[in-house]
């Protein structure tokens, strides 16, 4: 490593864990340059608990889809603000990830160690991202759907450029004939962004979460004053009202309310029924 690229080094390793000039030449002496490898040596040795930047909450950002051949990937790459999320470097940035998400199948481990168009590691490239732009940003979650057992759909909302969006959602579908019922799967994939269902049935539904709704059910009455025969009746009416909210089959369909979701699938089948197969929504910063 030449003089000037050991310099570099040490200046971005400073800006990101806020340790000296000498223990982060030190670390960086020690792991061969790896700037990565060198915050965690800081942090075994107790120099720097965490890093300065990638101690913040980076709530912000993009979620982009890449689509090739009917196969179709989905990542969010987090930023700590809204003004970063529009910065030319890193949409450029996000752009190529998602590409590389698509080719990895959404292997966040191989995203991390492919290389990109400059021939450096995303892991790399990501520090020298952060220490050229100064806030923390994350490559927080993908996942990818091939064309196997059904066609896939997709939807950006508040797009800024095509893919690129605030809230994505993909959707697979079996049974679908081009040309005939095409069209309601990114119908399907709209309603999807905007209901936000967090399964497809009732069976797919998390017992925890249904457990836990219950139980939030339960206390609201008991401190409402109802009477406690009237608890258990009541609790689970309210249940399957939650049920009926929260599962994509159940759902009020956003285009006719009087319909349900499982209605407008019957109506737009063709020879065979159109089925879920699976889906995914993705909207930036949630759960974070």
């Amino acid at each position: 490593m030449s003089n000037k690229d050991l310099l570099e080094n040490i200046k971005k390793l400073r800006e990101l864990t806020g340790v000296g000039f000498k223990d982060c030449k030190l670390a960086i002496d020690q792991n061969g340059g790896d700037l990565e490898k060198s915050i965690e040596y800081l942090r075994k040795k107790g120099i720097a608990k965490a890093s300065k930047k990638m101690s913040r909450t980076a709530s912000e950002g993009l979620v982009l889809v890449y689509e090739k051949k009917g196969e179709v990937s989905i990542i969010e790459i987090n930023s700590e603000t809204d003004f970063v999320a529009k910065n030319k470097d890193f949409i450029s940035f996000c752009k190529e990830i998602a590409e590389l998400t698509f080719n990895c199948k959404a292997d966040l481990n191989k995203i991390n160690n492919s290389k990109m168009k400059n021939n450096v590691t995303v892991k790399d490239s990501l520090i020298d991202l952060i220490s050229k732009i100064g806030e923390k940003i994350t490559i927080r979650r993908a996942k990818y759907f091939d064309k196997k057992n059904g066609s896939n759909f997709y939807y950006v909302h508040s797009a800024i450029e095509k893919n690129i969006g605030k809230i994505v959602s993909i959707i697979k579908l079996e049974n679908v004939i081009e040309g005939k019922n095409s069209d309601i799967g990114n119908k399907l994939a709209m309603h999807i962004a905007a209901s936000n269902p967090l399964s497809i049935d009732k069976n797919d539904l998390d017992k925890n979460i249904l457990d836990k709704e219950l139980e939030i059910i339960k206390a609201e009455l008991i401190n409402s004053g109802k009477k406690p025969e009237m608890i258990d009746k009541i609790s689970q009416g309210k249940l399957n009202k939650f049920v009926s909210d929260n599962t994509l089959l159940n759902q009020a369909w956003i285009m006719d309310p009087d319909k349900k979701v499982f209605d407008i699938l019957k109506e737009n089948s063709v020879d065979s029924s159109l089925k879920i197969i699976d889906f995914i929504r993705y909207k930036v910063g949630e759960g974070v």
